[in-house]
């Protein structure tokens, strides 16, 4: 979470609770020092929040206010995006799943729609880009909004003028990533492991099989393929360490070269090399942690820092 967003659920406690901003903020800390730091600042504040007798099920945020694990969410948006309905089966039963990105003034954020009667709004477009909804009674999972059977989802008559639809990208230390978090983590890359190679569909860049002597696309049948690398490394930014992923076009962004076959060369030029990484968070099933797969990589821009410390 990043400070602003942090300051704005401190505010929103203090006033239920009737206690000044910093006895929130001294709570919060305190709760996270008894737990050794292993609860997050947004969980924590939900603790000291559920302490107080606090609770927000009636009402209504906005989307920056949102906080993952939250029960009873109440938001309006608009809608920004939908993706297309899918569908899949769940214990020989077929169910339907849709993905929306909803904004208001103040930020955008994924909802996914799992009832059918909330689908079929999209299916029969009454809910289109561009329309204004109300979500009433959903949770938080990680960052997103997931709307259930109990969830209400209908189109409003508020008006938001302004919604923010750029991609929201937070500063976050790695020990408070969470899965589906769009971070900006400043580290140090403390590990290096040698380049993966793997080939891809040069019209879709989607996966392939071979097929005797030939490559086919799913999409594009017999292509000739496009070979693609990626790279894992091992973040540190003093709070915790995370796996993070590089694909090919982001590779040489940190300075490597695919091409090279002097390796350990290379790796120790990067060893202790500290950038800042954007991307997202998300969990490694095979090893049960998570990991951050890299969309873009910037050099440390010292006087931007200085600059940004000193606010």
């Amino acid at each position: 979470m990043d400070d602003v967003n942090y300051g704005k659920i401190l505010d929103k406690i203090s006033k239920s609770a009737g206690l000044e901003r910093e006895e929130i903020e001294r709570r919060v800390e305190a709760k996270r020092a008894r737990l050794s730091g292993l609860i997050s600042l947004e969980g924590a504040a939900q603790v000291v929040a559920a302490e107080l007798g606090i609770s927000f099920d009636n009402e209504k945020f906005k989307i920056d206010e949102l906080l993952p694990g939250m029960r009873k969410v109440n938001v309006v948006g608009k809608v920004i995006a939908i993706s297309p309905v899918r569908t899949f089966v769940r214990n020989d039963k077929e169910g339907k799943v849709v993905n929306l990105t909803i904004a208001d003034e103040t930020s955008n954020i994924k909802a996914v729609l799992w009832d059918t009667n909330h689908i079929s709004l999209i299916e029969e477009n009454k809910v289109v880009d561009g329309t204004i909804i109300e979500i009433a009674n959903a949770s938080m999972r990680d960052s997103e909004i997931h709307l259930g059977s109990f969830s209400e989802f209908k189109v409003s008559k508020e008006v938001i003028e302004n919604a923010k639809t750029e991609r929201i990208v937070k500063d976050k230390k790695i020990i408070d990533l969470r899965p589906m978090d769009n971070s900006s983590v400043r580290a140090f890359i403390v590990q290096v492991f040698e380049p993966r190679f793997f080939e891809v569909c040069p019209e879709c860049n989607k996966k392939i099989t071979k097929e005797e002597d030939s490559s086919k696309c799913a999409e594009h049948g017999v292509i000739t393929p496009s070979k693609r690398a990626l790279i894992n490394i091992v973040l540190d930014d003093g709070t915790e360490t995370i796996r993070t992923v590089l694909f090919h076009e982001n590779i040489p962004k940190i300075g490597f070269d695919v091409e090279n076959t002097n390796f350990l060369s290379q790796k120790e030029n990067l060893i202790g090399k500290e950038m800042i990484f954007l991307g997202n968070a998300r969990n490694n099933n095979y090893f049960n942690t998570t990991e951050f797969i890299v969309e873009d990589v910037q050099e440390l821009d010292l006087d931007s820092l200085i600059n940004s410390l000193e606010k």
